[in-house]
C-alpha cells in the first residue's frame, strides 16, 4: 500500500512515500480501507521525535493520528464491525499511521462514522472531539451554568471545544484573532476576546475551566482567570505526575515530568486552583457518545481545506506554518 513514513526524526525532509507491507490483522483489529485523514500538530511533534523518550517508535513511522473509511475485513474476534460499514476513529497512541490507504484498528477504539458526515469532515475530528470530551466532560465535568475559557476558538481542538461547552450548558469565552471573531461566535462563544488587541486575563475572571492549547505565557496567565476551586487543563503544557502514573513512566521520566511542571503547578496552588496536562487517549466509546451531538448539528466539523493524498506533506506544511485559517486540514484518499 502507499503511505507517508517518517524515516528519521527531525523535520519534513524525514518524512516521505513509500510503498510498504498492508497492516497485519490481529483477532480484534478492523481493516479499514482509509478515505480521509486530517492533519494534527500531534503530527509534527511525533515526527520532530519531541515524544521519543516516552513513546519509542520504531522507524520508519506511517505518521496520522485521525481516519474515516470503510470496512474491508475484520478480524476472528471483531463482534462490533462488519464489513462495509463506514467508521472513523482515532487509533491508539501505539498504532498511528492514517497517511496511509490502510489501517488495522483495534474494534474498541473504531465508532460509526456519524450519517451526517462526509468521510472528509468526520476525519477532521476524532483527535480534537476525543481531546474536548476528555478534557471537558471527564477530567472538568464541566455543568451546565459554569463558566469555560476555551483557547485559541477558531482552530481545530478550539472550533470543537466550544461547540461542547456551550451543548454542555457552559457560559463559554473564547481567545481568537480579529478576523476569526464572527466564526467563534457562531460557533456559539458567548465572549470573544480578540488576542491582538485585548489581555484576555484583563477582560476575564471568575472561571471554572480553562483548556489551554498554546501552553507557555498563555498558560500561566490563564491560571489567574480561574476562581478559586477551577482548573486548567492543558494539550501544550508540561507533562504532570498524573500523566506519568498514566503512562507507567520508569523513574527516571517520572522525577523528569515532576520538574518540568514543578512552577506551574506551585503557581497554581498558591492561587487555590489546579494544574492538569491531558494526554488523549482512543475511544471508540466515547465518539459514540459523541455522534448524536454531531448528528443533530450541536456539534459541527469546521475544515479550513481538503488536500489530494499525494499531497499530504503541502498539507502538514500548510498546518505547521500557521497558515491555516480555521480548523482542520484533511488529506482525502479519494
Amino acid at each position: 500500500m502507499k503511505a507517508f513514513t517518517v524515516e528519521r526524526y527531525g523535520d519534513q525532509a524525514g518524512m516521505r512515500a513509500a510503498d510498504i507491507p498492508d497492516p497485519q490483522v490481529r483477532a480484534d483489529d478492523v481493516l479499514v480501507k482509509i478515505h480521509a485523514a486530517s492533519v494534527n500538530p500531534l503530527d509534527f511533534r511525533i515526527r520532530n521525535g519531541d515524544f521519543k523518550a516516552f513513546m519509542p517508535y520504531r522507524l520508519p513511522l506511517v505518521l496520522g493520528n485521525d481516519l474515516a473509511g470503510t470496512v474491508v475485513r475484520v478480524g476472528p474476534s471483531v463482534t462490533r464491525f462488519a464489513v462495509g460499514d463506514e467508521v472513523y476513529a482515532r487509533p491508539d497512541k501505539d498504532r498511528i499511521g492514517t497517511f496511509a490507504e490502510l489501517i488495522a484498528v483495534h474494534q474498541d477504539d473504531l465508532a460509526p462514522k456519524p450519517a451526517t458526515l462526509t468521510m472528509a469532515e468526520a476525519a477532521s475530528l476524532p483527535l480534537v472531539a476525543l481531546t474536548a470530551w476528555q478534557a471537558l466532560v471527564e477530567r472538568a465535568r464541566v455543568q451546565p451554568g459554569q463558566k469555560v475559557l476555551i483557547h485559541a476558538g477558531a482552530g481545530g481542538l478550539g472550533s470543537i471545544a466550544v461547540q461542547l461547552a456551550k451543548a454542555l450548558g457552559a457560559h463559554v469565552a473564547t481567545t481568537v484573532s480579529t478576523a476569526k471573531a464572527e466564526l467563534a461566535k457562531d460557533l456559539g462563544a458567548d465572549v470573544v476576546v480578540d488576542y491582538r488587541t485585548q489581555d484576555f486575563e484583563e477582560v476575564l475572571d471568575g472561571y471554572d475551566v480553562v483548556l489551554d492549547s498554546l501552553g507557555g505565557e498563555n498558560l500561566a496567565k490563564s491560571l489567574r482567570v480561574l476562581k478559586p476551586g477551577g482548573t486548567v487543563i492543558s494539550v501544550a503544557g508540561p507533562p504532570d505526575p498524573a500523566f506519568a502514573r498514566e503512562l507507567g513512566a520508569n523513574p527516571i521520566l517520572r522525577l523528569a515530568m515532576t520538574a518540568l511542571s514543578f512552577r506551574i503547578r506551585r503557581d497554581a496552588r498558591r492561587q487555590g486552583v489546579t494544574y492538569s496536562f491531558l494526554f488523549m487517549q482512543a475511544s471508540g466509546d466515547q465518539l459514540r457518545e459523541l455522534n448524536p451531538l454531531i448528528d443533530t448539528g450541536k456539534i459541527r466539523p469546521v475544515i479550513d481545506r481538503v488536500f489530494p493524498f499525494e499531497e499530504t506533506l503541502q498539507a502538514m506544511e500548510i498546518v505547521e506554518k500557521g497558515r491555516v485559517k480555521a480548523g482542520k486540514v484533511v488529506v482525502a484518499m479519494t
